[in-house]
Parts: C-alpha cells; structure tokens; sequence
C-alpha cells in the first residue's frame, strides 16, 4: 500500500469512528424508548466497515464514556461490565463471517450476551437485589420487559446502519436503472 493510500484509508476510518461515536452519544443523550440504542450496532457495523477492524472497540466505549460523563455517575464496577458487553458486537464482527444471517445472529447474540451481563452486574453491584440466586433470578425477571427493546433496537440500528452503507454504496447503479 503507497503512504498517500494509508493516510486516506486512516483518514477515512477515523471520519468512520468520529461518526459513529456522535451518532451513538446523540442517541443516548436524546429521549429515547429503554434499550432501543444504536451503541452495540454501530460497534458491529464499525468491525465490518473500518479498514482497521480493531477500532471498532473505540466506537461503543467511546460513546458511553462520554455520554455517561453528561448522564451523570453510575456504579463503574456495573458501567464496566456494561460498556465491556456493548463492545462484543465489534469484537464478534472482526471473527464472525460476513453476510445477512451471520449479521443478524451475531447481533441477537451481542443483545443477549449484554442482558445477562448488564443485568448482573446491576444485580452483583447495584444493592437492588439480595445477593442470592432468588435475587439473581428477580433483578432477571424485573428486566424481562427491556428485552425485546434491545434485540428489536440492536436489529433495527443494524439495519439502518448496514442498509445505509449498501444504499450508498450500489444507490448510484440502482438510480441509473431504466424504470
């Protein structure tokens, strides 16, 4: 690769990351239904989309990190494991095949994967709950209503954020199409 071709390709994947992190702080910051945020779709979209891969970590934990300093403080033992199960997706993109299926199993796995994670570190940290496994079992059962509001956000903003880049991408060809 020239150098002129890498500082473009960095340039490019920083426009990318600096993208994402404000779209995502933007919709943390704004009213928004419970669990319907793009955070872990855009670190999965980033995995797939950055010429350097590995940056895609950046996006999710940048984004809380900042938002989270205008929300105000929470329990950092529950903000780390949170922000630590926002970023699977983007790990999980660097290894996962691409295509739709992949996509779409990878991102129900990540909106899983933070459920169990977030909501024990609520349960382990946040004083809501007796530390038993019928304490456990209730901050669980008290979290089921947020479930389907994050698969059905993680799969909405992955769809936007994938079918966005595919409309840029081949919307050119399809416009040149005769009707």
């Amino acid at each position: 690769m020239q150098p002129n071709q890498a500082r473009t390709d960095l340039k490019m994947d920083a426009l990318l990351v600096t993208f994402l992190i404000g779209f995502d702080v933007a919709a943390r910051l704004l009213p928004h239904a419970p669990g319907f945020l793009p955070v872990a779709a855009s670190g999965l979209f980033a995995a797939r989309y950055l010429g350097r891969p590995a940056l895609a970590v950046i996006v999710p934990l940048a984004a809380m990190i900042i938002s989270g300093a205008a929300l105000g403080p929470d329990d950092w033992r529950v903000s780390l494991l949170v922000y630590g199960a926002l970023a699977l997706p983007a790990l999980a993109g660097m290894i996962v095949p691409r295509g739709a299926l992949a996509t779409t199993a990878t991102m129900i796995g990540g909106s899983l994967a933070f459920f169990a994670i977030s909501n024990f570190a609520v349960w382990a940290f946040g004083g809501l709950y007796p530390a038993t496994m019928q304490g456990l079992t209730q901050c669980y059962v008290a979290a089921l209503p947020f479930l389907d509001k994050t698969v059905l956000g993680d799969l909405f903003w992955a769809a936007v954020l994938f079918g966005g880049a595919w409309l840029v991408q081949h919307g050119p060809a399809l416009a040149k199409r005769p009707l």
